[in-house]
């Protein structure tokens, strides 16, 4: 057996801002600019990815599709940095986060989708948000993607590989709230570690 101990890095900060802040409307995928965004432990009322918890899908293979779980993708946050990423990968003029179901827009984090697992957001207003980790792209968005970039052929399937480790982070509410667009926030990264045993 081998007993070496993994290397670790220090938990640490780093200081954020939601630049812009977005909501659905119903079943919409797709979401609008806001001013504020109003947090219960259920995410954003009434808002497509809202709920305490959701049922499973295609991300959980080891249920079986519709089983209620959890739900740890009550927002979706997004670098403008790696929006622009993908939008050259794809050779778009822009991606923007409303087409892919956005809900924060996120400056300040270098590679912001690397972020780990566990790293809570500390809003200046009092919400806390925890993030689950990275948002995997899917073909949801990319046909939204698509639909927002008539004549660009393919971009529904060539999205998904375009936007992976840079389609954002899911994260849910540990503290309810009120964020205001603008606001800043800091993140405050777990102590991390490979398992490798």
């Amino acid at each position: 057996m081998d007993d070496a101990t993994p290397t670790r890095h220090r938990a640490r900060k780093i200081l954020g801002r939601a630049s812009a802040l977005y909501r659905s409307r119903g079943k919409d995928f797709v979401t609008e600019a806001v001013d504020a965004l109003e947090l219960g432990f259920d995410g954003i009322a009434q808002d497509r990815h809202g709920g305490q918890t959701r049922l499973s899908g295609g991300r959980e293979p080891w249920y079986r599709r519709g089983t209620e779980i959890r739900n740890e993708r009550q927002l979706s946050l997004l670098s403008p940095a790696e929006l622009d990423e993908i939008a050259e990968s794809l050779g778009i003029a822009e991606l923007r986060a409303e087409w892919i179901g956005g809900n924060m827009l996120v400056e300040g984090i270098q590679r912001m989708t690397w972020l780990p697992p566990r790293t809570l957001l500390f809003f200046e207003g009092g919400v806390t948000l925890k993030v689950d980790g990275d948002n995997a792209p899917c073909r949801l968005a990319g046909r939204s993607v698509a639909a927002h970039c008539p004549g660009e052929e393919g971009l529904d399937l060539r999205f998904v590989s375009a936007a992976r480790h840079r389609r954002g982070l899911v994260a849910w509410v540990e503290k309810p709230g009120v964020i205001k667009r603008g606001e800043s926030f800091e993140a405050r990264l777990p102590e991390q570690w490979i398992y490798s045993a």
